[in-house]
């Protein structure tokens, strides 16, 4: 007579119950977690999207009409239209005023569906 007893397949039944309580809790926060990632993305896009606009208009600040390719930057919520596509929906700047040249601010990003928010600087346009 071969297969299991009672016993076995409720121990089996035990253990993987186990598993599952200890499992089950690291996966839960993974969206909070992505969601995090996420926003800090969008705020490093928009620095790098700053730094880089802001020597493109130092070096021909006509472009912002030839071509469209230097961003005038005055206040905090302009940060959106450095990205490519602009702000992604769901996200939000708290705008603050931003002198042109040298000048930077600090700005909030905030995720609109998690209430996280994160902090990037901006230096507006020369």
């Amino acid at each position: 007579m071969g297969g299991f007893t009672m016993i076995e397949l409720i121990m089996v039944i035990v253990i993987l119950g186990i598993l599952a309580a200890v499992a089950v809790p690291k996966f839960t926060n993974l969206s909070s977690n992505a969601r995090t990632a996420a926003l800090a993305g969008v705020a490093g896009g928009i620095s790098s999207g700053n730094s880089t606009n802001v020597s493109v208009c130092a070096v021909d600040p006509t472009l912002t009409t030839a071509g469209g390719k230097c961003v005038a930057v005055d206040n905090c919520s302009d940060g959106g239209d450095l990205l490519q596509g602009g702000l992604p929906a769901g996200y939000t700047i708290t705008a603050a005023a931003v002198a042109s040249g040298v000048t930077s601010a600090a700005c909030v990003l905030t995720d609109t569906t998690s209430s996280a928010t994160t902090t990037f600087s901006i230096t507006g346009t020369p």
